[in-house]
């Protein structure tokens, strides 16, 4: 069975009482069903679908993506492209760095690359992935602009001049924040905080990431990677064969099919590392404030972050460190106390000796995980088999519903744009109804939860309350008990508890399942630990080196 099954359970789910409104759209899936009590948002990040209702999307074309760069795109040729591909194809950012100080590589040179290479194998051919939602059409002229600051001694970070793509739920400038919703499609809007962040360290904002619609908390009987907008992104290692994971699906499609430099990705519980996992790339989902969330559409106020997502730890660690700041205007920012550099410093110098991992019993089985335990024990770690502590997440998918109930207006209000005309999570709703078969083919289930979902202030902060103790406890007791540094868990299996919790985690590629299905060791701490995250996660990446690039788009 695939991984999702030790994800709690599936969850199909409507909301918590019946709906005044009789719906006669069988698309609307308007049916209440009864909400379980052991809710984990990450049950419902990835499903083993084969067939797709949808699959290319009816909003984008080649032709409408491309316009504006084939004119600059002209001059770049086939075997220009095949020259570079030594230089640029899983490399780290360290290395086309110092290919720019070689000059090998420009980051106009680079940046073309990406963008022949995303018109090459995104959309509407055999292997395309439909993983790219928007481009930049200023991203050429962005690219010629770091040349000359290159040459000018102005390099301010290790991500100055990389293309960066960003899940298509943060706001930015240059092109609209859509969600994956048709609701949204004209949602033009400034640039998030964590964007201000990546363009004064000099990065290139390339274009957005398709994405499970509205994060995945909408239809709750779609696949992942679905979105009005984008259609149905797939996965390289088995286009149609191997679920993408979700909700940052494009992002870890695109870094895995060598698409850019890195992705931003976001989670309220496994939208990171469910996608990385699942595309062979390194996802961290960092402590809740660490990275500032205003300017992105939101599901969780209490649980949402933006996180890096890589083909390597290296490059993670680089991209976290421009990524992270105190945000006043995020309730849970954190105030830091190091500055950048930070999290890449180190790294090649770090060591497993003397730490002390807890490994679950009843991952054991999974014979990728005991080669991952074994190959951090040659490195000197301590491994300590554990019972995970049988604790629930009761009331979850009520936080989420709570939350998105009053965050997504608080998002309209303050960060989207005000041309929208939506009010509330119902005005949406309406508008999906207006062509259902284009709009929400999959239904909109989870919005109708959100909709009918309703506590006292008391109630919804003991549900908080509850769920935070919970994630805490599964966690901190063994930690505590046996004085681990960390827990190491598959893929996103425990994404819920550390959401719930507002610990980091971060997977890294672990090899590969008899089908070829890739799969993550995921290192799961205590608060603000992701330096030492990525660390432990370095040494096993170095040790074992098992990622390999999907073999149909080299």
């Amino acid at each position: 069975m695939r991984y999702f099954i030790l994800c709690c359970f599936l969850i199909v789910y409507v909301g918590c009482k019946p709906s005044e409104e009789k719906s006669t759209n069988p698309n609307d899936n308007n049916t209440p069903e009864v909400t379980p009590a052991n809710e984990d948002l990450s049950a419902i990040s990835t499903k083993d679908f084969r067939e797709f209702k949808v699959l290319d999307s009816k909003y984008i074309t080649n032709a409408e993506l491309w316009d504006v760069f084939n004119k600059d795109l002209k001059d770049f040729t086939e075997d220009q492209y095949n020259r570079l591909k030594p230089f640029v194809l899983d490399q780290d950012i360290p290395t086309l760095q110092q290919h720019m100080v070689d000059g090998t590589l420009s980051y106009e040179s680079l940046t073309k690359f990406y963008l022949y290479r995303i018109r090459k194998f995104d959309r509407e051919n055999d292997w395309s992935l439909n993983a790219v939602i928007a481009i930049n059409p200023n991203a050429i002229a962005e690219a010629q602009l770091k040349d000359q600051e290159f040459l000018n001694k102005k390099l301010k970070h290790p991500v100055f001049g990389m293309p960066i793509l960003l899940k298509d739920n943060i706001n930015t400038a240059e092109m609209p924040t859509t969600a994956g919703a048709v609701a949204f499609q004209h949602n033009t809007t400034d640039d998030a905080f964590i964007v201000k962040q990546l363009k004064y360290k000099g990065a290139i904002i390339l274009g957005k990431t398709n994405l499970s619609e509205w994060a995945y908390f909408f239809c709750g009987d779609c696949p992942s990677g679905y979105s009005a907008i984008g259609g149905q992104t797939l996965n390289p290692y088995g286009r149609r064969i191997i679920d993408t994971g979700g909700s940052s699906s494009g992002s870890g499609v695109a870094v895995a099919a060598n698409f850019c430099a890195a992705a931003i990705g976001s989670e309220t519980s496994g939208s990171i590392l469910s996608p990385a996992s699942q595309n062979s790339v390194v996802g961290l989902k960092p402590t809740i404030g660490l990275v500032s969330r205003s300017g992105i559409v939101p599901i969780s106020s209490t649980l949402d972050t933006a996180g890096p997502m890589t083909k390597n730890v290296t490059d993670n660690a680089i991209v976290l460190d421009a990524l992270f700041g105190e945000d006043l205007s995020d309730s849970k920012s954190v105030y830091n106390l190091w500055e950048s550099p930070f999290y890449q410093n180190d790294l090649k110098t770090t060591t497993l000796q003397g730490k002390r991992f807890g490994a679950l019993k009843n991952l054991m089985e999974d014979a990728l995980y005991k080669e991952a335990i074994e190959a951090l024990k040659q490195q000197g770690a301590e491994i300590i088999e554990i019972e995970p502590l049988d604790l629930n997440l009761p009331g979850f998918i009520r936080l989420l519903n709570l939350d998105m109930k009053t965050d997504l207006v608080t998002y309209l209000n303050i960060y989207g744009n005000k041309n929208l005309g939506y009010t509330s999570i119902e005005d949406v709703m309406a508008f999906n109804r207006t062509d259902s078969l284009k709009v929400m083919p999959y239904g909109q289930k989870l919005f109708h939860g959100i909709s009918e979902d309703t506590a006292t202030e008391e109630e919804f902060a003991q549900i908080k309350a509850t769920l935070h103790a919970n994630g805490k406890r599964f966690f901190d007791e063994p930690m505590t008990t046996h004085n681990l540094d960390g827990i190491l868990s598959i893929n996103n299996y425990h994404a819920g508890f550390a959401a719930v919790g507002e610990y980091p985690a971060l997977t890294v590629p672990m090899g590969y399942t008899e089908e070829g299905e890739p799969k993550g060791l995921t290192f799961i701490s205590s608060r603000l630990r992701e330096k030492q995250l990525l660390e432990w996660a370095y040494v096993y990446e170095q040790a074992s080196k098992k990622r390999k690039a999907p073999m149909h788009y080299n």
